[in-house]
C-alpha cells in the first residue's frame, strides 16, 4: 500500500478551507486501485450559525405608545448554543434600547430563548411590556431613546414582545416551523406572559458530522458517489479531532490516469462547508492492483489444501471434476 497526505499546503485558496488538492509527482494509473482514510487530524472548527448557512437572521417586535417596532437580528458567524443565542438577543435589545433598567441597575428584557430539557425542546418566553405607570411604580427607567423615543414612549396596554421566524433557516436551529411567530395579546394593564415550545427536534448543529469526498471514486452505493468517509467530532468546539478508523474502508477508483486528487469536506446538504482552521492533516492509503494480487497470494499460501479445495468447490473452479469418462462397449463419451 502507498500513503498520500493532504495537509495545509494542499488547501485550495478561496474555498474556505473546505477543499484540498493533492498533485501526484507524475501521472498515476489508478485503474483497479482503491483508497481509504487512515488518519484525520483537524480542529472542530465549523460554525453552526452563519450567513453562508442562511440561518443567522430572525426578527422580534416590541410596542410603544404609537405602534409596533420591528427589529431584525443578524447574528455574526459563529458556534452558538441556546444560551449564546439568548445572550445575543439581549445584546440586540440593548443595541435597540428595547429594555428597562431596574433600581439596582439590572436590565429587564421582554423575550428569551431557553432549553427545556424535560421535553427535549427549545422554549421561547415572551413577557408583557410595562406601561409608563407600571414602570414608574416598579422603579424602572428607560434608557435614552428607549423603545424608540425615551420617556413616555412605553405602550398604553401590555402587549408581549414577539419573536418572528420568517427569514432564513434560523427556525431549524431552535426547532420551530418555518414562518412561525409568537403571538401577542393586547391586554389591559397587568397582562400575562407567554411560552411557546418548539414543534420539531432542534438542529442546533446542522452539520454534526462532515462527509469526506474524493474525486474519481466509484462508489455506486453512495450519492454523490465520491463520498468515502463520515467524520463526527468527539471533542468540544475548537479542540483537536484525532480520528483513526478501526479498519480501512477501501473505495475503488474509476479506471484511468490521474494527475491529482481533490478532497472536500461536505455538510449535511452535500455542499462544501467552510472550515475556520486550515491546520488539517489527512492521511490516506492507496491499494493498487499489485497489492491486491499480493493479498490474494498471501491468502492462498496460508490456506491448507483441504481449505483450498473447499474454496475452489464453492467458487466452481472444479467444474471439470463433474465430468467423467464412461465406457460403453469400448466407446467413451462425456457424461
Amino acid at each position: 500500500m502507498r500513503t498520500i497526505i493532504f495537509n495545509q499546503s494542499n488547501v485550495v485558496a478561496g474555498r474556505n478551507n473546505s477543499t484540498l488538492t493533492y498533485n501526484f509527482p507524475n501521472s498515476v494509473d489508478l485503474t483497479g486501485a482503491q483508497i481509504a482514510i487512515s488518519n484525520v487530524f483537524m480542529y472542530y472548527a465549523w460554525f453552526n450559525i452563519s450567513a453562508a448557512l442562511g440561518n443567522n437572521t430572525y426578527q422580534y417586535t416590541v410596542e410603544n405608545n404609537t405602534g409596533t417596532l420591528t427589529r431584525t437580528v443578524v447574528m455574526p458567524d459563529g458556534m452558538y448554543n441556546i444560551t449564546d443565542i439568548n445572550s445575543y438577543l439581549q445584546f440586540a435589545m440593548i443595541a435597540n434600547n428595547d429594555y428597562l433598567i431596574t433600581s439596582t441597575g439590572s436590565y429587564v428584557y421582554f423575550a428569551e430563548f431557553l432549553v427545556n430539557p424535560t421535553q427535549y425542546v427549545i422554549q421561547i418566553n415572551t413577557f408583557s411590556i410595562y406601561t409608563t405607570a407600571e414602570a414608574t411604580a416598579a422603579g424602572y427607567t428607560l434608557p435614552a431613546a428607549g423603545f424608540g423615543g425615551g420617556a413616555g414612549t412605553l405602550p398604553l396596554l401590555n402587549p408581549q414582545a414577539r419573536i418572528i421566524l420568517t427569514t432564513g433557516d434560523f427556525y431549524k436551529i431552535i426547532g420551530f416551523a418555518s414562518g412561525f411567530s409568537t403571538t401577542a395579546t393586547n391586554t389591559a394593564p397587568g397582562g400575562s406572559d407567554l411560552s411557546f415550545l418548539s414543534s420539531t427536534t432542534p438542529q442546533v448543529q446542522p452539520n454534526p458530522n462532515l462527509l469526506i469526498s474524493i474525486t474519481g471514486i466509484d462508489n455506486k452505493y453512495s450519492n454523490p458517489s465520491t463520498i468515502i468517509y463520515s467524520l463526527a467530532p468527539n471533542v468540544a468546539f475548537g479542540e483537536l479531532i484525532n480520528e483513526r478508523p478501526a479498519q480501512f474502508n477501501f473505495n475503488k477508483f474509476l479506471a484511468g490516469t490521474y494527475n491529482q486528487l481533490t478532497l472536500q469536506f461536505l455538510g449535511s446538504n452535500f455542499q462544501p462547508i467552510p472550515i475556520e482552521d486550515p491546520n488539517i492533516t489527512i492521511i490516506c492509503v492507496i491499494r493498487d492492483r499489485d497489492d491486491l494480487v499480493d493479498d490474494v497470494g498471501a491468502g492462498v499460501a496460508s490456506t491448507s489444501s483441504s481449505q483450498l479445495q473447499q474454496q475452489l468447490s464453492r467458487s466452481g473452479a472444479n467444474q471439470a471434476n463433474r465430468m467423467s469418462l464412461v465406457g460403453s462397449g469400448g466407446s467413451y463419451g462425456w457424461r
